[in-house]
């Protein structure tokens, strides 16, 4: 029996898109774009200043942006990646949204992630808190090229 595979991912610049796209190619994967109910404007992204959308919510641990549409059913889903921009250092409150929707019991989730600077290692730390029932395998950080080839060989594994 082969295992189903889900990509489920938030991208705010197209980033995080095109490296979910290439390793759901690669891999045979259905998709799943995690979008707020709100969409991000440039001016909610701007991390630099202080009353930005997405510098209060990423102030906010308890914050959960709304989400627009839900995944039809999990259930179906053995394995899942779980794919965002780093944000101060962690993943964005909406994937915690995502997170704590969904009961992950039982299925593997593997993390990715872009950064123009920071690691993954905070985010998987958030992530698994989030998130303890489910088997976690390590994450990597994905800028460039390489995605297909990480995720065979993580799936091979």
């Amino acid at each position: 029996m082969s295992k189903k595979i889900l990509i489920a991912y938030f991208s705010a610049s197209g980033i995080t898109a095109r490296v979910a796209k290439e390793m759901a190619n690669a891999v045979g994967a259905e998709q799943y774009e995690i979008c707020p109910e709100q969409p991000y404007t440039l001016e909610d992204l701007d991390w630099r200043d202080k009353k930005s959308r997405s510098t209060v919510e990423m102030r906010d641990p308890s914050c959960r942006p709304a989400i627009a549409k839900p995944v039809c059913d999990i259930r179906q889903y053995d394995t899942i990646l779980i794919g965002f921009p780093i944000w101060w250092y962690v993943e964005p409150r909406i994937v915690d949204t995502f997170l704590e929707s969904y009961d992950f019991s039982g299925k593997t989730l593997i993390p990715f992630a872009t950064s123009g600077g920071s690691g993954i290692e905070k985010a998987e730390k958030s992530l698994k808190e989030h998130c303890p029932d489910a088997s976690w395998t390590k994450g990597r950080l994905l800028n460039g090229s390489g995605a297909a080839d990480w995720i065979n060989n993580v799936l091979k594994g």
